[in-house]
């Protein structure tokens, strides 16, 4: 069968709790054992019942192992205040390190902006001339990138304005077709009429000035 999940709360029924504290007092106790055989470990355990009862174990004297439990303690409380202390001058010591470079760097940038040149050598000053120029080198290679983008860019909006302008010329080529046929056929009209009314007007004998 299998068992059910015990719900980790004060058992309320006083022979069920006594019961329970028997049956996990006992396996405690053999676990204890065990690890103690099994890991040679130095186990000390103590357990007292609701009724006060004590119940213990140990692989060796009991006092021994809270002896041994209080040095291992005041050694830990020893070593603290130490660990402490030398944790906070590593800090300081870090601290003071990044303030000396922060403070190298902003000298670095005002002497490469042109401020503070009195104490550099000649040396020292063709230095940050050839790093300028080495960076301006740089600037210039990456402005010369910028500009062939820009200028593939452009050469796409042209590709793409001309092939608009054809599009819309064809458009307008279709409609004058249509409107200069149109046009002729009006013509035609009119000068078929013109030559209607003329024959009219000819016909028969001309008239007498007389």
């Amino acid at each position: 069968m299998v068992r059910g999940k015990t719900e980790m709360r004060r058992i309320e029924n006083a022979t069920s709790r006594q019961v329970t504290f028997s049956k996990r007092r006992n396996g405690l106790l053999k676990k204890a054992f065990e690890l103690s055989v099994l890991c040679d470990a130095q186990v000390g355990l103590v357990i007292l019942s609701p009724r006060d009862k004590l119940y213990e174990f140990s692989t060796s004297s009991m006092q021994e192992i809270i002896e041994r439990y209080q040095r291992h303690t005041k050694d830990i409380q020893c070593e603290n205040p130490a660990m402490e202390q030398n944790n906070m001058q590593n800090l300081k010591h870090d601290t003071s390190s990044l303030m000396k470079k922060i403070e190298l760097l902003e000298k670095s940038k005002r002497k490469l902006l042109g401020e503070s040149l009195e104490s550099c050598s000649l040396e020292g000053l063709q230095q940050m001339e050839h790093q300028l120029e080495w960076s301006i080198n740089i600037i210039r290679a990456r402005k010369m990138e910028v500009f062939s983008e820009q200028i593939e860019r452009l050469k796409e909006n042209v590709k793409d304005l001309a092939s608009e302008n054809v599009m819309l010329l064809e458009k307008c080529g279709g409609f004058e077709m249509q409107q200069t046929s149109g046009g002729e056929d009006v013509s035609m009209v009119i000068s078929s009429e013109k030559s209607d009314v003329e024959t009219e007007l000819l016909i028969g004998l001309p008239m007498s000035l007389n």
